[in-house]
Formats: structure tokens, C-alpha cells, sequence
């Protein structure tokens, strides 16, 4: 690992101070530059880790071994036309990440069962709402699309909290202790009996777009959506239809076709939409450092790969 060049973009300039720091720390070898650096000389990087790194740039480097996303989600990543092939690209997943997106979505749940977004547009208007006492979460079914890593995690916390939880997978999945769906066959029978509808689903071909009028004609009325997965993975007029007919509840979003959410969108103004920015599952600098350094462990010794991006699976 000595002499080692990471090339990082992500947090900006500001945060590269920060990640030097842990790198420092965590592997005193290797060399890190930030990724607009004029002094980096490109056939010295051999790693990168990149969140939306600029196209054409990863080509740049000629003796490039490994990608390492910043984030849980590779599409950023993918976006590049040019991305040069057969490099390994791995996913951002560490003990932090399931923590924190357990502890949103469970947020999110809670917040929905108790009727927050409308308690929030009760006291906007000087009302005392001391009829929104909501529901309880035992008798709440919330069912998880997705149940990878983070979906695994999601549901048990979920249950932990009181919840009556299932899950569904694009293949049988068994798992212990969780009632799971599978396959295009079985997910009609998933949403007739949930009352929110939590996406953790990757970005692929065939999920693009899934959240849409036909999806949301199949929940009962009156159940409620949050919607952690990918931007691209939401039809945002037909939620906002769903919601003004009143067949959706509410909702919270927490990822975007375009980022920064702009100022007028309808999301921001919706009295039964919760918007947060790409926050759910953000993870400490540190964390991530620290992941990092175990996967270039692997790499340098010539073991299997944690997180590898699959082009066939598509996550």
C-alpha cells in the first residue's frame, strides 16, 4: 500500500482535510489528493473514491484498479459514458449506513402512524388538532421493497418497533422471521395489504419508474409512502396525484431525480409531504474511511471483494 495514490471527490475541498486525516490514521501509506489537485500525476492513482465524479475523468487514469462510491447507490457513478471497463466498481455499506437508514425509515413510520404532517400543517395554522392521534404501529403493516443490506436492516428494526413487516425480493429470498413476497407475480398481493410503502429498491432497468399511478392503484387508499430508494425510481406527479385524490396519505422523500431539490417544486409546498435532502442514510467520514481501508485490504491481498457492483443483477 506504500506509495499508493486515492484520488477523492467528495464533500469538496472542505472535507478532504478530513479525510486525510482518518486515512492518516487508519493507513499512514497511502497518499491522498483531492480530486481537483493540479499536482497529481494520473498514472500514480490507483484508487478512486467518487461521489458524481465529473465524465470522462475516471478514464484519465491509466492505472485506475478500483472505484469506491461514496455513497451506497453506484448510479452517480454509472452516469459516466465513458467509464472505463472491467474495473471494479464497489458500493459504499458499512455498519453506520444500516444504522442510519434504520433509524429514518423507522422515524418515518412513526411519524406517519402518528399523523406528524398533519399535526405540522395544524399548528402552521394556529390549530389545536387534538384529533390527529393517529394509529398504532402494532397494527400498521409496512412492507419493504428491497431486501439487500439495507432492507434487511430496515425490516428488523421495524419490527423491533412494533410493526407488522414483509418484505418482497425480485427473487425468493427466505429469510428468518420475515414474511417475504417475491417476484412480478407476488407484489400485487404485497401492496393489497400495506399500509406504507417503504422503496429500498436498487436502480435498475426494470425498477425505474416502479413508483407510478399503476403501483400506487394497487395500495388500499389511504396508505402512505417513503421512498428511500432512487430518484429515479418515483413518478412525482402521479404521488402527487395519488395524494391530492387521497388514494396515498402522505409522504416522505428523501432522494431526487435532480439534486438540489429546486425551490419550486410542488414537493416543497405539499401539506402531506415530508422532504429531506438525501439524508437518510449519510454516513460519518470516518465510517466510510474505514470501510475504504478494509476493501483496499481485500484488494491488496488478493481477496474477494466486499459490495462489487453486479452489471447483470444491476446493483
Amino acid at each position: 500500500m506504500q506509495g499508493d495514490t486515492l484520488l477523492i471527490k467528495s464533500g469538496g475541498a472542505a472535507a478532504l482535510t478530513e479525510w486525510q486525516h482518518h486515512f492518516a490514521r487508519l493507513l499512514p501509506g497511502l497518499r491522498v489528493y483531492g480530486w481537483d489537485d493540479p499536482f497529481v500525476d494520473a498514472r500514480s492513482v490507483k484508487y478512486a473514491l467518487v461521489y458524481q465524479p465529473d465524465h470522462g475523468r475516471l478514464a484519465h487514469y491509466p492505472r485506475l484498479r478500483l472505484i469506491l462510491s461514496a455513497a451506497a447507490g453506484v448510479d452517480h457513478i454509472l452516469a459516466d459514458p465513458t467509464l472505463p471497463v472491467g474495473i471494479p466498481i464497489v458500493r459504499m455499506v458499512t455498519d453506520e449506513t444500516r444504522e442510519r437508514m434504520s433509524d429514518f425509515v423507522t422515524l418515518s413510520a412513526l411519524a406517519i402512524v402518528r399523523d406528524l404532517p398533519s399535526l405540522v400543517v395544524a399548528q402552521r395554522e394556529g390549530r389545536w388538532a387534538n384529533e390527529l392521534t393517529g394509529r398504532l404501529a402494532r397494527d400498521t403493516r409496512v412492507s419493504v421493497l428491497g431486501l439487500g443490506e439495507l432492507g434487511r436492516a430496515v425490516a428488523a428494526r421495524l419490527q423491533a418497533n412494533g410493526f407488522q413487516v414483509s418484505g418482497w425480493t425480485r427473487t425468493p429470498k427466505p429469510l428468518p422471521n420475515l414474511r417475504v413476497f417475491a417476484g412480478a407475480a407476488q407484489l400485487d398481493a404485497l401492496l393489497a395489504e400495506t399500509d406504507i410503502l417503504v422503496n429500498l429498491l436498487p436502480d435498475t432497468l426494470a425498477t425505474r419508474g416502479i413508483l407510478g399511478r399503476g403501483l400506487f392503484a394497487r395500495l388500499p387508499p389511504g396508505a402512505s409512502l417513503i421512498q428511500v430508494g432512487r430518484g429515479a425510481h418515483l413518478d412525482t406527479q402521479a404521488m402527487l396525484d395519488a395524494l391530492d385524490s387521497g388514494r396515498l396519505r402522505s409522504a416522505v422523500v428523501d432522494v431526487f431525480d435532480i439534486e438540489p431539490l429546486p425551490p419550486e417544486s410542488a414537493l416543497r409546498r405539499h401539506p402531506r409531504v415530508l422532504v429531506t435532502p438525501h439524508i437518510a442514510s449519510t454516513v460519518s467520514y470516518a465510517a466510510r474511511a474505514r470501510q475504504v481501508v478494509s476493501v483496499l485490504d481485500a484488494h491488496r491481498r488478493g481477496e474477494a471483494l466486499p459490495f462489487v457492483y453486479d452489471a447483470v443483477r444491476g446493483y
